[in-house]
């Protein structure tokens, strides 16, 4: 039930601009009734639900093929369906692509899709939950989709977006890097050319040229040894902790730092696929020189990882080695220099430990390590995640697309044959596995027929591998091209009487491949045929490895640039769902969470299960008003107590808040139905900003939705965004005004824009303007806006600017904060630490087992000292209202020790009971910790960590507002925001109202010590 946004960047490069000031005396209006417009929006609505296929061949059963996977029209409209005599492979493939398309997930605006690796976050992620150890397997596999905007976004996602800033650089992130496109090893410019070579969309990467090679090039700053000529890498950043040659370091867990096939032939991949594109881009010179590096890169890879004894690819411990001896063990990392036509033909030899029962073949391998290293399963049954044995489907599909490089790309040699890529895919597809039915999880024994490292909740449909693109470019032999062409060298069994693929989407053409030796399978006549675009191209008896001409490369068609404005992918601030009932295990925030799929465990959906109501409503609050003209819902339907209703209404809220039915509503289909996308068209569209689905079952029972949208169609030509934010918020003042300032930029020729800047419910903002709009002359406007008395300022309330020019609507979101000022509030507490007052503080140790340090004050400084790690928390005699309350400190010194150098700040009640922001000094990052009952309550810290760097003279503070505790830094005079942390959901206001301000002081040796603390109250 996916809608596709591919947002746009825009750069600047324009030097004139106009400012249209509204004056703080002009007309104000509060946030008024849905209006509706006429019809700019005729295009959005007309746009099919998925991209056409096109001309086409219709001659597989693409329904029985699916059977009972959700959402079909989603999978006709993408993926190349297959035929093949092998119903294991043929079932795990269409069960893949259920998972591929379970990870997709809409982030926002700004940053659009991404491809997930877990279905649900996990803490060491980067915003918004992306993973770049797996993101070249996802580049791999959702190359075959159809609709191009997933991985335009994704790529855009690590080459520009979020997951290319600042990472901390710390040992549970990686403390080498410093940006999350870097934290694993990830061959991301090769990944993103085999793409471009099934898209045929070569301007794309052309356009994003400077930072592929940035993503190149920063492995060189921090991963490269100019002694020998290699890159070198800890093994848990290569996704692999626990490993034969991690096991002979002094850290098992993180690996000895090693010169490793892996990076050394991303690198190498890398590096061939920018000479590529600087062909490409008639940049010559560019081009011989990665080549160059290319060729060194291989041949210092083949001089010091390739051991002449072992006939392998091996893992060479960069320390304490001076001869670069590799180590004795062979890995399956060794097969990898394959994966990118790295290994010279004269290494084959290597082929032999796949099938050697003391190297690496399993009933459900291959293993990760030889069977006969001494470090084989050590360890590997006592818990996740040790790579000394265990099939890990990640290391299988790297070994698969190896093996059909040696097969395809390389001499015939006599170690390896297509019947044992057969095989081992075959094998690879039987691992997939669980009570019979297809399943991918983190591990599963080599040897026995069970998954072992498969937690409840986080592993399920694990994707952290390929499995379609072995089928379709290694089994089936579709080998992408960078011109116009592909060539087929299929790899089946040569008692494979038959096999189809069709419609496959290549170059913007549909591609069929059918294969039926006696023409009785598929009554389209014997031998080997080729259709494009429905039209036959190519017909031959056999399969022997034939190159077909394939027409120019064609743009995506239907692939309009849509936004969600219903999306709350991290569920913080807006907007927000709720509803009136939700069962116990569910969440109304779970069906705008950007992600859509029907597993039990983990879920991602609102259900009404056990409501005692007739019916049952999911209501989402925008915060403030879009239009509204697309709107999509997905049905949960368990077969059992949670079914598909027999009706629902779609409703808005108008100026009063009243509730009434959307009018011109157009729906497809009529009813409701389970499992597939229920699009509501709105025409004309109306401008609201809340609205409520009620869902009723003839019978009263429960229903339940799997995704909430609400999709509106940006206009190419306008871009509008917030000039004027402070740490990506606009900042409100404490009286609740706030002054605001958007730019509008268009392309094109002149037009008349109608501009609004949309506000809360009860706040005011200036009216709408009309404006002219020139190309290359972007037009500032400046708006007033006021709060209404009582609001809460600390809600992150967001406000949205819209442009209209009768092609769509563009706009831009940014929320509301309120930016701290200390002379908003009255000091209740101040101790500059002239005087010894320690005594009238509560001291109170969280960790038990970590004594207090030794407290002094001397010279006007309180000072934390200890030989070892110590803890503390002093608590000051005061308390604060929960609507404001903040601690300020001024550290004088930080001790230097790790990894602990730490300063706390804000609320305790015990040593079992606090919420205090904290900033380590060592690893440079910031966040929050919340215990209640000495209990920690990560649901109400708000995530991890903010990046910061104290300079003397900088002040921290922490303030409590309306509940939430946010942390705040000050350099040069200047407050800005660290982090937030939602601590009512775990402490409600009136309790935290007794709490004491306090701060913290955490080190491991050493001297910390503050030249203030100051406690202020407002309200």
């Amino acid at each position: 039930m996916r809608f596709m946004m591919s947002k746009r960047r825009w750069t600047a490069g324009i030097t004139a601009a106009l400012t249209a000031l509204l004056p703080f005396g002009a007309p104000a209006h509060a946030a008024g009734p849905p209006t509706h417009h006429g019809d700019p929006h005729q295009a959005a609505r007309s746009a099919p639900t998925y991209p056409p296929v096109g001309p086409a061949t219709h001659f597989l059963d693409h329904a029985a093929l699916l059977g009972d996977t959700p959402e079909p029209g989603w999978y006709e409209a993408n993926i190349p369906f297959v035929d093949l005599p092998d119903a294991d492979i043929q079932s795990t493939y269409y069960y893949r692509w259920r998972t591929f398309k379970e990870a997709l997930k809409y982030t926002g605006p700004d940053d659009g899709w991404i491809v997930s690796e877990f279905l649900g976050p996990v803490g060491y992620s980067a915003p918004l939950g992306g993973i770049d150890a797996a993101a070249g397997h996802h580049l791999y596999e959702g190359r075959w989709l159809r609709d191009r905007r997933y991985l335009d976004d994704y790529l855009d996602y690590w080459l520009t977006g979020s997951g290319s800033g600042a990472k901390p650089a710390t040992d549970g992130l990686n403390d080498n890097t410093t940006d999350w496109a870097h934290q694993y090893s990830f061959w991301a410019v090769d990944a993103a050319v085999a793409r471009a070579e099934v898209t045929g969309d070569w301007d794309f990467l052309l356009d994003r040229l400077p930072q592929l090679r940035r993503q190149y090039e920063s492995w060189k700053d921090t991963n490269y040894d100019e002694s020998t000529g290699l890159y070198w890498q800890t093994p848990v950043w290569d996704a692999m902790e626990f490993t034969a040659s991690s096991y002979q370091s002094d850290d098992p867990y993180h690996g000895g730092d090693g010169y490793r096939p892996t990076i050394n032939a991303y690198q190498y991949g890398d590096a061939r696929a920018l000479a590529l594109l600087s062909h490409k881009a008639g940049d010559r010179r560019a081009a011989a020189r990665y080549d160059k590096e290319a060729d060194d890169l291989r041949r210092a890879t083949q001089k010091y990882l390739w051991d002449d004894d072992g006939d392998f690819f091996k893992h060479v411990m960069r320390d304490g080695n001076p001869s670069h001896t590799p180590i004795a063990d062979r890995e399956e990392i060794g097969f990898v220099p394959w994966y990118f036509d790295m290994a010279p033909a004269s290494d084959a030899s290597a082929w032999a430990q796949l099938t050697d029962p003391d190297g690496f073949a399993a009933p459900y391998g291959p293993t990760t390590t030889e069977r006969r290293s001494p470090w084989f399963m050590h360890d590997a049954l006592d818990g996740c995640c040790r790579w000394d044995g265990p099939s890990w489907p990640f290391a299988t599909s790297q070994t698969l697309t190896a093996l059909a490089n040696q097969l395809i790309d390389y001499p015939k040699q006599p170690y390896v044959s297509a019947d044992d890529y057969v095989s081992l895919l075959h094998g690879y597809a039987l691992t997939q596995r669980k009570n019979g039915r297809p399943y991918v999880a983190e591990a599963h024994h080599p040897d026995e027929d069970r998954w072992i490292y498969d937690s409840r909740g986080h592993s399920e449909d694990y994707n952290h591998s390929t499995f379609t693109d072995n089928v379709l470019s290694g089994l089936l032999g579709i080998r992408a091209q960078a011109g116009d062409s592909v060539e087929l060298a299929p790899l089946v069994p040569a008692s494979w009487d038959h096999f189809a693929v069709e419609n496959l989407p290549y170059h913007g053409h549909n591609l069929t491949v059918v294969w039926d030796r006696d023409g009785s399978t598929y009554a389209r006549g014997s031998g080997l045929r080729v259709w494009i675009d429905g039209r036959l191209r190519l017909h031959r008896p056999d399969l022997r490895t034939t190159t077909v001409r394939v027409p120019r490369a064609r743009p995506a068609v239907d692939q309009p640039e849509l936004v969600d404005d219903a999306a709350n992918v991290d569920g913080t601030g807006y907007p927000v769902a709720t509803a009136s009932y939700t069962w116990h295990a569910d969440s109304p925030m779970d069906a705008i969470d950007g992600q859509d799929f029907h597993l039990d465990v983990p879920s991602t959906r609102w259900t009404s299960y056990g409501s005692p109501n007739r019916s049952d409503w999911l209501q989402v609050d925008l915060g403030a008003a879009t239009p509204v003209a697309d709107v999509r819902v997905v049905f949960y339907d368990d077969g059992g107590g949670v079914r598909v209703p027999q009706s629902y209404t779609l409703q808005y809220a108008d100026a009063d808040g009243q509730w009434a039915d959307v009018p011109g509503q157009r729906r497809e289909p009529a009813g409701p139905v389970a499992r597939a996308v229920n699009r509501i068209l709105v025409d004309p569209p109306v401008t609201t900003d809340r609205l409520r689905l009620t869902a009723t079952r003839d019978d009263g029972g429960a229903v339940g939705v799997t995704a909430f949208q609400a999709w509106r169609r940006p206009d190419q030509g306008l871009h509008v965004a917030f000039a004027s934010l402070t740490d990506g918020a606009v900042p409100v003042h404490a009286d609740g005004t706030a002054t605001v300032t958007t730019t509008l930029t268009a392309t094109g020729r002149a037009r008349r824009v109608r501009t609004s800047l949309q506000v809360p419910r009860g706040w005011t903002a200036p009216p709408a303007r009309t404006i002219v709009a020139r190309p290359g002359r972007p037009v500032r406007t400046t708006w007033r806006v006021t709060a209404p008395d009582g609001a809460d300022l600390s809600a992150q309330a967001p406000v949205r600017v819209l442009a209209d020019a009768g092609r769509g609507t563009s706009g831009a979101v940014a929320p509301t904060r309120y930016l701290f000022d200390p002379a908003d509030f009255a000091t209740v507490w101040d101790d500059d630490f002239g005087t010894d007052r320690l005594d009238g503080y509560r001291v109170n140790r969280p960790a038990a087992a970590e004594p207090a340090p030794e407290f002094t004050v001397h010279d006007g400084r309180l000072t934390a000292a200890a030989d070892s790690r110590a803890f503390a928390v002093l608590a000051a005699p005061v308390t604060g209202p929960a609507s404001g309350t903040a601690v300020i400190a001024e550290p004088a010194a930080f001790a230097g020790s790790a990894p602990e150098d730490s300063l706390f700040l804000g609320l305790s009640a015990g040593s079992g009971d606090y919420a205090l922001a904290w900033y380590n000094n060592h690893f440079g990052t910031s966040g929050a910790d919340v215990v209640t009952g000495g209990t920690g309550r990560p649901d109400a810290t708000g995530g991890c960590c903010a990046n910061v760097r104290w300079a003397a003279g900088d002040r921290f503070a922490a303030v409590l507002m309306d509940g939430s505790l946010s942390t705040w830094h000050e350099h040069d005079g200047r407050w800005h925001l660290l982090h937030t942390a939602p601590v009512s959901g775990a402490v409600d206001t009136a309790t935290l109202e007794s709490w004491n301000p306090a701060v913290g002081l955490r080190l491991d040796a050493g001297e910390l010590s503050l030249n203030r603390l100051t406690v202020l109250t407002r309200g």
